[in-house]
């Protein structure tokens, strides 16, 4: 029964919600800089595939399930096949994402990558290995190998981290149900329970179109936010937090909240990039986030990774391989463009996410969107 609810989640959480039922920031108004793609999403760049499970279910003795499995896979179906060059970056490293020391080493990112709450690293490790195994034969040593790339944030003021929900089976429904196409937002996935700038958020998404030498590349962002302090709150250069307060829309900021959370930031492009030019491109979420008003608080844990999908080549062993890329002096539009995508991926999250009761009746409230537009708006006096 447990696995059928998983699965029901999965499949609903897939589809994506009518303007109606889940705007967008640009949706509301909010203003931001670049050009985004036909679905201002991370599948806008070819060939990528997201799917999502959201664990959502009520236990005795007031506990409660928030929780969920987000995968990424750079190729689709072809993700095993074919690796991809990639790296990674640390802004504030009080988090986890395992796989990474390999990635530094081989400049690649072999396989999906997933996204879950900070308890439930394992056993999604183990049951990304198990379904690597059922998808074929061994690689070219004669051997099952693999070390997956799995993220986390920590969802336990909503959900009842401690039981350990999260199943093998439903980081199955996640990879089978991976698709392009709109991604859902909010609270779904690995981003169920998760709550930045003291309010609801969780998955966000957004991407970008850039120019460079004549050719047109996108850059597409996804995010797990879980994040920061409500007063440090900006966007669109306007100091949403502060001036909620300061209207009395809330009132003083919660004397028990803290900085304690933390960012998962994948980006992708299709813009031929080496591995120490994605390494930069890693790098640029720290500036996407720090425009939001985040500081990488001490127990934050603040991790980017980045990968090109342009390589084609990756994962063959028989014959020399050449590399194209772009010159490192024309890098600045996809800085930029991962930089805006970061931005309007978190505001997405936060617009996208719904109140929420979780665990122990605690409760996260969503962002008003009437009164993010009026602050937006009002001019300061």
């Amino acid at each position: 029964m447990r696995l059928l609810f998983a699965l029901v989640v999965s499949l609903l959480t897939a589809l994506p919600a009518s303007a109606g039922e889940a705007p967008r920031a640009r949706d509301l108004g909010v203003p931001f800089n670049g050009v985004p793609g036909p679905l201002n999403a991370i599948t806008d760049v070819a060939g990528v595939t997201v799917g999502q499970t959201t664990l959502i279910e009520d236990l005795a003795d007031g506990r409660a399930v928030r929780t969920g499995v987000t995968a990424v896979l750079p190729r689709g179906g072809d993700t095993l096949q074919r690796p991809v060059f990639g790296a990674w970056f640390a802004l504030n490293g009080n988090g986890e994402v395992t796989g990474t020391t390999w990635i530094e080493e081989s400049g690649q990112l072999e396989g999906p990558l997933m996204l879950t709450n900070t308890h439930s690293v394992g056993v999604v490790r183990d049951a990304t290995i198990a379904w690597r195994i059922r998808q074929g034969g061994p690689d070219a040593s004669g051997y099952y190998w693999s070390l997956p790339v799995v993220a986390e944030t920590w969802d336990g003021h909503l959900n009842d981290i401690n039981g350990f929900h999260v199943k093998p089976e439903h980081v199955d429904a996640a990879l089978a149900g991976a698709s392009g196409g709109p991604v859902a937002e909010g609270n779904v996935g690995g981003g169920t329970g998760m709550v930045c700038y003291e309010f609801k958020c969780g998955i966000g998404t957004a991407s970008r179109i850039v120019e460079v030498l004549g050719e047109t590349y996108t850059v597409g962002v996804l995010v797990q936010a879980n994040y920061g302090l409500r007063d440090e709150l900006v966007i669109a250069g306007v100091p949403v937090g502060r001036r909620l307060r300061e209207h009395r829309i809330y009132s003083e900021p919660d004397p028990n909240a803290a900085g304690t959370g933390s960012i998962i930031v994948v980006v992708a492009t299709d813009a031929p990039l080496l591995p120490h030019q994605l390494k930069r491109v890693a790098r640029r979420p720290a500036l996407g986030v720090g425009r939001l008003g985040s500081i990488a608080h001490n127990g934050s844990g603040d991790i980017f990774v980045a990968f090109s999908t342009a390589d084609g080549s990756l994962g063959r062993s028989d014959r020399l391989l050449t590399h194209h890329s772009l010159p490192n002096d024309v890098l600045d539009p996809l800085f930029g463009a991962a930089v805006e995508a970061v931005e309007e991926a978190v505001v997405n999250a936060l617009v996208a996410a719904r109140d929420m009761v979780g665990d122990q009746g605690r409760y996260a409230k969503a962002m008003p969107h009437e009164e993010l537009i009026e602050v937006i708006a009002r001019p300061e006096h």
